[in-house]
Parts: structure tokens; C-alpha cells; sequence
């Protein structure tokens, strides 16, 4: 099928509307940095809930999950926990609730409370901007990669190249693509700011609501659960597994036994391990500094912030994997149909988009083309909006130029903009894999930042240096480790070998970390005291919580260690249940579906009672 006048329009539609927002919004955003990066802290926390989960509803993300749940089926619930996913039930529990006390405006400007403004405090507070920018130019790469593959199928350059004035080599197609959509959402986010991207957002999130459900349906009305299970090999319905995956697609698919060889998850137990091992720590270490953080810093009260961190999933994961499973069945029912070849080989990233054009109807497909460009515009958007938030915030003003007028603030916010748009882009002319550009940000860029951002809430000892060791020696290694290892594990996949290095790049910083806090002195204790009663974290904070209590006996500390472990837990099976009912729904498995229903009522139920009925700002 061929993309329609109809869908055009609604995309035309959608495009206009987010400029349109952009410049209604132009004015509130550009009162100060307060309004412009945070909304004035103003919008409620429901409607930054949902911005958060349309930003994290992205092409690049939506094709990579698409393609795992066709391959390895349910067992794909699990791979996410390679960002991790769970990572929003720590938020929920606990984190936002500690972030959001600081009422701060970034996360570098968070480390100040921390680490406050001597040599230690200024080398941290550097390091924090210098990883922000980094992750921002690594997801906006991954962003522009995934939107560029994804219109080529939609919008083939022979209808478009009698308009383009210039000729483009074919394998750059993509990026030509990519770099017209990011333009848009460089404008609408860089003139409006938080508003713009929050409005923009619940627009998308609409969108990709009335989509994902149409197709879900178009999926269970056309393939019955009898024809899927004769296209699927044995355990592909079967979340759980043993120590290899043992899914042979040699009867149906063959190809697809190639890559699930390429993408080296074979010894699924140990992968899994892995991934559980690091999404725990990196969970615990809080949000890195990016457009989750911000949402975080928006909202009006640490309450609030909780609750916004845990309505994210509640919303995202039946609406985004109800479509993803339709796809999916769709895909494998009707493999044949597809068209997956790229340049004389098959690219299995492309499943999305060819199964979009081969069983969208009309006005449908419209619908889809314009919520995923939404959703790859809100997550460039929120990426975009948080990196001016650091250069301009923590560098320029606080540094350059301190009596700064708004007005020139929120001129050098749109060059920063402008600035990180075009070197993410020139990044992403060199990238060739979704995969690889994700496995290098969540296994090895945020593999470096784990040690030393646990420490920082948990451990009172850790100083201003020891940050910016552990957080240097963690950006180095992120960046050398792939290099300088890429050819020693021959069995394991090159795009996956930043988490096989995860354990050694965590021994590395946390040993620079460590030692660098212990040889040099510990931070002034007044700050401590400061920081320790306005968060009032649980962890390994004994000298400083006596010291707060001897100023003041009527002071609580923490106790909920217990309490919150047992939410996490819980939280997480929640969580994960939201992934896979609505895929059992969609391939109509109803005693699997009725056994995980169960299980998420009764998590949500203890949620209530421990979670949701003692949340105090």
C-alpha cells in the first residue's frame, strides 16, 4: 500500500499544529530560565506524566522493541531492562521524592547542594554538564538514526527528489530526512520550551493512542491464536526461559536464527542476570542528567514528582505494547509480504515500518506516521530542551556572563539549541545501527556514571573529587573500553559488548571514585547537615545524621529502607505485567492473560496501601 493523500494531510496537520504551539508559547516560556526549562514548576503532575511517556514513545525505541518481540516473543519483556525500564520504579518509590526537595534547576546545579561551590564542588559540578552534553549528543544521534530509516520506507526519494534542488547520494537519504524532521522540533521546543514540549506532547500521546488500539484490533480480528502458533516456534508464547533461549525458527523463518545469533543473546539467563545486575545499580544511582531529570524538576512538590514518575508506566506500557504486539503478529503471520531489504541485506529494524505500510489502512496509517514523527519530535524536543538547560544554566550564567538579562539567556538558549542540533546530526551520519548507538549510551556512557551517583546518595564520605574521578574515569572508559576490548570475547556480539564490560568499567570508576574521596577531605559539614535534612536519604549517613540530631532533637531520620525495597519489588512485577498483558490480549492467550491480570491488581492493590497512602513531600 502506498501512503495516501489523506495520511499526508494528517501528518501536514500535525507538523503545523507543533509550530503553531511553539509560537502561542513563545511569550510564557520566555519570561526566565525558570519558565522556560521548567513551566515556572507550574503544570500538574498528570500532564507531565504523560509528556515524560510520549517523550520515551520514540521511533528509534518503537522499531528496536517491535523487532525483539517478533524474534524472541514474550521473552522480548525482558530486554528493556537494558535501559532499564524498572528504572521509573525507583523513581516512584523514592528518588523523585529526594530529587525534587532540592528544588533545584538542573542536575548540575543539583551536585551544588551536594558537593557545594569549593575546588571538589566546581570540578563536580563541570563533570555533571560534561556528561549531559555527551548523553544529550548520544541520544539525539539515536534519534536522528531511527527517524531517518523510518520515513525513507514511507516517502521514497524518487517522488521527492524533483523538489530538492541538489543531489543526495542514496545511503545519506536518511539523514536528509532526519534532519528536516529535527528541524521542526528544534523550532517548536527552542521558542517554547517545557510549555511547548508538554502541550506538543498530549497531542502525540492522542495520536498514538487511537493508533496503537487500531491496530492491536486489526491484529486479533485478522490472525487467529492457532495460525500465529503455527508461524512461531515452541516457547516463543513463554515468557520464562532456561540458561540459552532455545527458540529455533528453522521451520518458519530461518533467517531470524542469524540474527538472534548476531545479536548475541543466545545465553539469555546470563544476559538477563546482567542486565538485572546493572539496572539495579544504575536505578539506584537516579535519573542521569537529561529530559527525565527535568520532568523530575518540574513538577510542583516532591509528592507530585513521585507520583508523575509512576503514572509514566501506568500509561505508556499497555498503550505502546498493545501496538507493538499487533505489529508484531502481523509481521510474522505475514512475513512474506514485507519488504526488509536494505542495499542487498536484511534489516529486521525495518519490520516497523514495512508492517505500517502493509497493514495500515487508510487514515490509520496517517495517524501512526504522525504520532511515531511526534513521538521522535517530543524525545528530540525534551533532549534538546535539557542540554541549554546545563550549558546555559551552568555554564554561561554561572560562569561567563552572571548579571545576564532574560532576554539574552533565552537568546543563547536557542543558539545552544541550534548548536547540539547539528553535531548530534553530524554524529548520526556516522551511525549505521539503532542497536549499537543504545548498547554504547545505557551499557557503557551510564556504565560509567553508576558508582559514583549511588555513592552520592548513599555514602556521606564521598566528596566533591571523588565525583569527578569516578565520573571521568566512567566517561573515559565508556568511550575507550569498546575500542580497546573489541576483539577479545569473540563470542559475544560487538553491539552488546559494552554490557559484558559494564562489570569492569564499574570496578574501574568506582575504584577512582573511592580512593579519590578517601585521600582528599571530606566535604564541610555544615553542607552535609544541610543536604542530609532537606533530603533525608536512608543509606550510610551515620556522622552526619547524629551530628543533625544533636541540632535538633526533634529531627526524623529516614527509616523506610525495608519499606521501599519491598515497593521496588512489587513495583517491578507490576511494571513488567503492564508489558505483557497487552500482548497477550493481542495474540489472544486468555489464561495467560487472566493469570497476569491477577498479578497486576494484587501488586497495585500493595502499592496503595504501602506506596500511594504514605507519600508525604
Amino acid at each position: 500500500m502506498q501512503i495516501t493523500f489523506i495520511d499526508i494531510s494528517i501528518i501536514v496537520a500535525y507538523l503545523a499544529s507543533t509550530i503553531v504551539i511553539g509560537l502561542v508559547l513563545k511569550r510564557r516560556a520566555s519570561k526566565n530560565l525558570d519558565s522556560y526549562f521548567m513551566g515556572g514548576k507550574s503544570l500538574p503532575w498528570y500532564m507531565l506524566g504523560l509528556s515524560n511517556a510520549s517523550g520515551m514513545f520514540d521511533i528509534s525505541g518503537t522499531m528496536w522493541l517491535v523487532t525483539l518481540c517478533v524474534i524472541y516473543g514474550m521473552k522480548s519483556i525482558w530486554i528493556p531492562w537494558l535501559w532499564p525500564v524498572f528504572n521509573q520504579v525507583f523513581l516512584m518509590v523514592y528518588l523523585s521524592i529526594w530529587l525534587r526537595r532540592s528544588n533545584v534547576l538542573t542536575g548540575a546545579e543539583w551536585i551544588r547542594t551536594r558537593f557545594g561551590d569549593d575546588t571538589g564542588g566546581k570540578m563536580s559540578h563541570m563533570v555533571v554538564v560534561l556528561f549531559a552534553v555527551i548523553s544529550v549528543l548520544g541520544f539525539l544521534a539515536y534519534g536522528f538514526v531511527g527517524v531517518g530509516k523510518f520515513m525513507e520506507i514511507f516517502i521514497p526519494w524518487e517522488v521527492v527528489q524533483p523538489y530538492v534542488p541538489f543531489s543526495v547520494p542514496q545511503a545519506y537519504v536518511p539523514h536528509l530526512y532526519g534532519i528536516f524532521f529535527t528541524a521542526i522540533a528544534t523550532f517548536y521546543v527552542m521558542l517554547g520550551g517545557m510549555m511547548s514540549i508538554v502541550f506538543a506532547d498530549l497531542l502525540q500521546f492522542t495520536i498514538m493512542t487511537v493508533a496503537a488500539i487500531s491496530i492491536g484490533v486489526i491484529a486479533m480480528v485478522n490472525v487467529s491464536p492457532e495460525t500465529l502458533a503455527a508461524m512461531t516456534p515452541e516457547g516463543w508464547s513463554n515468557p520464562f526461559f532456561g540458561w540459552t533461549l532455545e527458540l529455533d525458527w528453522s521451520a518458519t523463518i530461518a533467517e531470524i536464527n542469524d540474527k538472534i545469533l548476531s545479536d548475541g543473546y543466545s545465553l539469555f539467563a546470563i544476559f538477563v542476570m546482567m542486565m538485572l545486575f546493572k539496572g539495579v545499580l544504575v536505578s539506584a544511582a537516579g535519573p542521569a542528567p537529561n529530559f527525565d531529570m527535568q520532568k523530575i524538576l518540574a513538577t510542583r512538590s516532591p509528592k507530585e514528582a513521585a507520583m508523575m514518575s509512576g503514572f509514566v508506566s501506568v500509561v505508556l506500557m499497555p498503550i505502546r505494547y498493545f501496538m507493538i504486539g499487533g505489529f508484531a503478529v502481523l509481521a510474522i503471520v505475514f512475513y512474506e509480504r514485507l519488504d526488509l531489504s536494505r542495499s542487498g541485506a536484511i534489516d529486521f529494524e525495518n519490520i516497523l515500518p514495512s508492517a505500517m505500510l502493509e497493514f495500515a489502512p487508510v487514515g490509520i496509517l496517517g495517524l501512526l506516521l504522525a504520532g511515531l514523527l511526534a513521538a521522535f519530535m517530543s524525545t528530540f524536543a525534551s533532549t534538546v530542551n535539557a542540554a541549554p538547560a546545563y550549558l546555559v544554566n551552568d555554564i554561561y550564567k554561572r560562569y561567563i556572563n552572571p548579571e545576564a538579562s532574560n532576554k539574552t539567556l533565552i537568546r543563547a538558549s536557542y543558539l545552544v539549541s541550534v548548536l547540539v542540533v547539528v553535531i548530534s546530526t553530524l554524529i548520526g551520519l556516522y551511525v549505521q545501527s539503532i542497536n549499537s548507538v543504545l548498547q554504547w549510551i545505557v551499557s557503557g556512557l551510564w556504565g560509567g556514571y553508576v558508582v559514583t551517583n549511588v555513592l552520592k546518595w548513599y555514602w556521606w564520605r564521598l566528596n566533591g573529587q571523588g565525583y569527578f574521578w569516578g565520573m571521568m574515569s566512567g566517561i573515559i572508559g565508556a568511550l575507550s573500553f569498546p575500542i580497546i576490548f573489541d576483539g577479545v570475547f569473540p563470542g559475544i556480539a560487538s553491539d552488546i559488548l559494552p554490557l559484558y564490560l559494564f562489570p569492569l568499567l564499574l570496578l574501574f570508576s568506582g575504584i577512582a571514585c573511592v580512593v579519590a574521596s578517601l585521600y582528599t577531605e571530606p566535604e564541610d559539614f555544615e553542607l552535609l547537615k544541610k543536604f542530609y535534612k532537606n533530603v533525608n536519604p536512608w543509606g550510610f549517613w551515620g556522622p552526619v545524621r547524629k551530628a543533625v540530631e544533636a541540632d535538633d532533637p526533634n529531627f526524623n531520620a529516614n527509616p523506610y529502607f525495608k519499606r521501599d525495597m519491598a515497593n521496588i519489588c512489587v513495583g517491578i512485577i507490576l511494571q513488567t505485567c503492564l508489558v505483557a498483558l497487552p500482548i497477550y490480549i493481542v495474540i489472544q492467550e486468555w489464561q495467560s492473560t487472566s493469570v497476569t491480570l491477577v498479578l497486576l491488581v494484587v501488586s497495585a492493590l500493595i502499592l496503595k496501601k504501602n506506596w500511594y497512602n504514605k507519600l508525604e513531600d
